[in-house]
């Protein structure tokens, strides 16, 4: 195979897996009844007048499976942290005790878990959507260099192998959606 169709071929396996990866790292913060630092790891504080992320400011820690626990570096940064993870709008409310935020995970209800499996299912939808994007473009370069000089039977080789890496992908993305819905729906 040529050297053009191999590059094509590893470049979409390399973004297919990026896709896969931030599909990972967006289900860690959706949050199954367990505590876990993904949960906040998403915002930012205001730290002398730059955006800087809550990790960078704080300890975060678990002490238990509904408590996450922030120790801030300096004092006087429990307001803004406080501030921040209220504006972040994550439906925790945090309890701070003058050295420590505290944040305590309610018991999901029935409903709230099937609202978390439809967000699941909107975040799979969207990693696969970028998966079938990666291939597209993908099968659009073997056409664009079959157009250039190679063999007809070559490039449809390219393109069922592109498909198969799709396929590989497409599948794993259902497996982490379907390992996440149970995690969400085991009460």
């Amino acid at each position: 195979m040529s050297e053009v169709l191999e590059n094509i071929q590893q470049e979409a396996q390399a973004a297919m897996k990026k896709a896969l990866g931030h599909l990972e790292s967006e289900l860690a913060k959706i949050r199954a009844g367990k505590a876990t630092p993904a949960i906040v790891e998403g915002i930012s504080v205001d730290y002398y007048g730059n955006p800087t992320p809550i990790n960078q400011v704080a300890n975060i820690t678990v002490p238990d499976a509904r408590t996450i626990s922030l120790q801030p570096w300096e004092k006087n940064m429990l307001g803004p942290i406080e501030k921040a993870i209220i504006a972040a709008n994550i439906g925790l409310n945090p309890q701070n005790d003058g050295s420590f935020i505290r944040l305590f995970l309610p018991p999901l209800t029935e409903e709230r878990r099937k609202e978390l499996v439809k967000r699941v299912n909107q975040e799979g939808e969207q990693a696969k959507v970028a998966i079938r994007n990666i291939r597209r473009d993908a099968i659009e370069h073997v056409r664009k260099a079959q157009k250039e000089g190679i063999a007809e039977d070559v490039a449809k080789d390219a393109e069922g192998r592109i498909q198969g890496i799709t396929d590989k992908f497409i599948t794993q993305t259902e497996s982490h959606l379907k390992d996440k819905e149970k995690d969400i729906m085991t009460v």
